[in-house]
Formats: structure tokens, C-alpha cells, sequence
């Protein structure tokens, strides 16, 4: 029958740690199994171009045996974020990618959007698919972490600690938006990190008042002359005060949140806006996504030993554990549980999450 052949491709957003779950493919896949590994670039565009990349061409640039997928962030197949109509609009010439290129199976790397997309054409063109999940909003269901999260946490808590300072030197509520779409994983996680005053994720509603009285009591009893408000991307409107949130809107939410404090602070609170935007996905992985991506890309291989496919791998506490793929997108995406233990930390710390139901 010959040795088998499967293709690789990354999806949607990128991320830190995609690298290091195409090594893992590629070491396991050839070492232990004998397979030939394609790369797909740009995701379904490679597969609609009928495009294929043999990985040693990209091994050979070695500086003494230094692996460079553990050196460069990113994805070196690079990537593309299109939405299910654009892409399920050439389907056919996609399932025929899969087809032409001879491919056994083909493993994703991608979010819940590119997992939906995915399986739908998995499903059409009857391919054997295996997804690694990835994205710095964890938002995907059941995947406890997903690859690229816990760098993207530490990258924005980096980002609030040196906001800090220069918060602290002038007297200022810095306003820092961060991203997560709908969800406010990201938002919350680096925020407690971070020691945040204030966190608003689009799980929870929030009034200005409120939040301008947690402010002033922090100058007034603690003597706390700055804060740190970190506001995710997706939030939505103050339950007491209506803002424009359409695409016509000249300023971000972001913006209109710290025109608001200084409006409900009477003026004596100087308000500045960070949007971190990109930067939060850009560079090296952190060490646990590192072995996130080792860790999911070697079950990944597994699974198509096995035969096991239309599966997510999931990281478990270490473990590993393939997780049917309808299950993850009918429950994707997760948003954030408004009376998790993590709320109730932050909270306890002291800081402004939003109303109490």
C-alpha cells in the first residue's frame, strides 16, 4: 500500500506555538512512523492551488544543528482568515486539492471558525481529518488550553506591568484593550496577571458609575493616584450609559469607555487608551505552549495511526485525550463563566469585573 501521506496546514489567526506542533508532526510522523509529510501553505488556499511544500527544503538553512522551527514564531506555512462564505464558495476546488495531492489525512491546526469550515469540508470531500486547536482566545470548546493562549497572556501581563510605570508617573487610568473576540479569557487572565484595577469582558455587564466610584475610592483610600483598566476587544455597552458600537462609530469603545471616566470622574482623572492589537500574537512561544504544540502535534499523529479521525486533540493537565470534532464546534465558542473561581479571584484582589448578578 505505500507509506502514508499527510498534510499539514495552519488556519486562521496566527499564533506562538505553531512552529513547535509542525515540528512535532514532522519528527513523529517521519521517526516513528515512516509517513511523508506535506505542508499546505496558506490553509485552503494551498489546497485550492493544489500547493504542496516538502519539508526538508525547510531544514536545511540548520546553524549547527539549531532547529529553526524552534526559533521562529509565526507559522512558516503561513495563513489565511477567510469566512465560511468565501471559502465553502470554492469547496470543490478545495476537496479536490485534498485529492490531487494524494493525501491520507490531513492535519489542521486552527481556531473554532477554521474547525467549523474544516469539517464541513472534511465532511463533503470524505477527508481523514485531525485538528491540533490554536488561538490566543481559547475560546475553543473543550480544549482546556489551546495552543498560543498562555503566550498571548504573557505578552499582554508584560505589556500592563510596563504600562504601569508610566501610569504611576503621570497620575493617568490607562485604558488597555486587548483581544478575544466575544470571549474574555484573555482579558481576565492577563488582567488578574497583570494586577488590573478594572477588567471588562463581554461575559459580565458593567456600569460607568460603578466602575468611576472604584476608581475614586482607590485614590481616596488607598491613595492610589493611576489605574489600570484592561478592556477586551469584544466588550459591550455600560448598562448605564449607551455608546456607538457600529462599524460607522469614528472611536473604538475603548476610547469612549475613557472619555466616560474622565466625564464621571469630573474631570480630575486624565484617561489615555493602549490598543495592543497584533503585538499580542507576535513572537517566540512561552515554555508551556512550546509543549502544548509538542504534546498535541505527537497525539495528533497518533490519531491517524490509529485511524481515529473527525477528532480534536485536547491538552489535559499533561495528557492528551481525542475529543469528537461536531462535539467542539456545536460548543464553540466557550466564553467565560461569570461566576468562575477566576472572576471570584479577581474580585478578591480588589478589582472591578463588572456587576454581581
Amino acid at each position: 500500500m505505500g507509506k502514508k501521506r499527510i498534510g499539514i496546514l495552519t488556519s486562521g489567526g496566527d499564533c506562538p506555538g505553531l512552529n513547535c506542533a509542525i515540528r512535532a508532526v514532522l519528527s513523529h510522523a517521519t521517526l516513528t512512523y515512516d509517513y511523508e509529510v506535506l505542508g499546505i501553505p496558506y490553509a485552503t488556499e494551498g489546497l485550492r492551488e493544489r500547493k504542496a511544500i516538502s519539508f526538508p527544503s525547510y531544514c536545511v538553512s540548520y546553524l549547527h544543528g539549531i532547529d529553526p522551527l524552534l526559533c521562529v514564531g509565526g507559522t512558516i506555512l503561513g495563513s489565511i482568515n477567510k469566512g465560511d462564505h468565501e471559502t465553502l464558495a470554492c469547496a470543490d476546488d478545495i476537496i479536490g486539492g485534498y485529492q490531487d495531492l494524494g493525501l491520507d489525512a490531513l492535519i489542521a491546526i486552527g481556531g473554532d471558525g477554521s474547525m467549523a469550515i474544516l469539517r464541513e469540508l472534511a465532511r463533503k470531500g470524505n477527508w481523514n481529518l485531525v485538528v491540533i486547536p490554536k488561538t490566543i482566545d481559547n475560546d475553543v470548546a473543550m480544549a482546556h488550553q489551546s495552543l498560543g493562549f498562555n503566550s498571548a497572556v504573557s505578552t499582554v501581563t508584560e505589556a500592563l506591568e510596563r504600562l504601569s510605570f508610566t501610569a504611576a508617573s503621570h497620575d493617568r487610568a490607562l485604558v488597555v484593550e486587548v483581544m478575544g473576540r466575544t470571549a474574555g479569557h484573555l482579558a481576565l487572565n492577563s488582567g488578574i496577571a497583570g494586577g488590573a484595577d478594572v477588567i471588562l469582558i463581554p461575559e459580565i455587564p458593567y456600569s460607568m458609575a460603578s466602575m468611576a466610584r472604584h476608581i475614586d475610592r482607590l485614590r481616596e483610600e488607598q491613595e492610589r493616584r493611576f489605574a489600570i483598566i484592561v478592556v477586551a476587544e469584544g466588550v459591550q455597552n455600560p448598562i448605564d450609559f449607551p455608546m456607538e458600537t457600529d462599524a460607522n462609530c469614528a472611536i473604538s469603545i475603548s476610547q469612549q469607555i475613557a472619555q466616560q471616566i474622565s466625564k464621571y470622574t469630573k474631570g480630575h482623572i486624565d484617561t489615555r487608551v493602549t490598543v495592543l492589537g497584533h503585538v499580542q500574537r507576535g513572537g517566540l512561544p512561552c515554555a508551556l505552549d512550546s509543549i502544548i504544540g509538542a504534546t498535541l502535534g505527537k497525539a495528533a499523529v497518533d490519531l491517524v495511526a490509529e485511524e481515529k479521525y473527525d477528532r480534536m486533540v485536547a491538552w489535559r493537565d499533561g495528557e492528551t485525550v481525542g475529543i469528537p470534532l461536531q462535539d467542539v464546534v456545536d460548543k464553540s465558542p466557550l466564553l467565560v463563566d461569570p461566576n468562575c473561581n477566576l472572576v471570584q479571584t479577581a474580585r478578591a484582589l480588589g478589582t472591578y469585573v463588572g456587576e454581581i448578578s
